[in-house]
């Protein structure tokens, strides 16, 4: 046993040097406890994490915009989608049927940011792509946003391995300007927090709506 910790703190030292950022960042309501085999587990486990090519796939769509798209190709589009980790904790995988696509905006989806909002899971973590459109007091704009959501009622556990792994799906997400981490309903129930991030001050409407 000795030799196997070892073996984790040697290649997995840039996870535990980071240790500590992980538990400071969330904000606690209640104090968890993880046992010491838990937190070996967890750090493991978040250590070989990959991306699959699913998920970059989306993001590559995502991130380009084509300026002949047709119809159908916009109607397609996704406006925002969630990733989760698979239920073996090895890898991270779209989030099954949590997708906003841009032909539903008009239709089934009134307001593409609250029903963004309403797809984040109350007690568990996910990451996500949000494809913002907001306006500036000079220009109009189209910004993707990776947002790291992580509610304090999530376990610690899941928190843990979610940040710990965070890095693995951002360094496949190359060119996103905009990193957002949230932990609870009250951090962005109001667009105005996403507005914030996007461009402070010299935002004034987001998804069509004012500021």
């Amino acid at each position: 046993m000795r030799s196997r910790v070892v073996h984790a703190a040697t290649s997995g030292n840039a996870l535990i040097r980071a240790l500590p950022q992980c538990i400071k960042s969330f904000r606690h309501r209640s104090i968890q406890f993880l046992s010491d085999a838990e937190l070996f587990t967890a750090l493991t486990m978040a250590s070989g994490v990959k991306v699959t090519d699913e998920v970059i796939a989306v993001f590559n769509d995502m991130k380009v915009r084509k300026a002949q798209a047709n119809e159908d190709e916009k109607r397609k589009r996704k406006k925002a989608i969630l990733f989760c980790l698979s239920k073996d904790l090895k890898n991270i995988v779209l989030d099954e049927g949590k997708e906003i696509l841009l032909g539903d905006i008009g239709n089934t989806v009134m307001d593409p940011y609250q029903d963004f909002v309403k797809m984040l899971p109350p007690d568990d973590c996910r990451y996500a792509l949000y494809d913002a459109t907001y306006e500036t007091k000079e220009t109009k704009k189209e910004d993707l946003v990776f947002i790291f959501w992580a509610p304090d009622s999530a376990p610690l556990k899941s928190k843990m391995i979610y940040a710990s792994s965070k890095d693995a799906i951002k360094r496949k997400f190359e060119g996103i300007k905009h990193e957002w981490q949230v932990n609870g309903l009250e951090d962005l129930k109001e667009r105005r927090t996403l507005a914030e991030k996007l461009g402070g001050s010299s935002v004034v409407t987001l998804e069509g709506s004012p500021i």
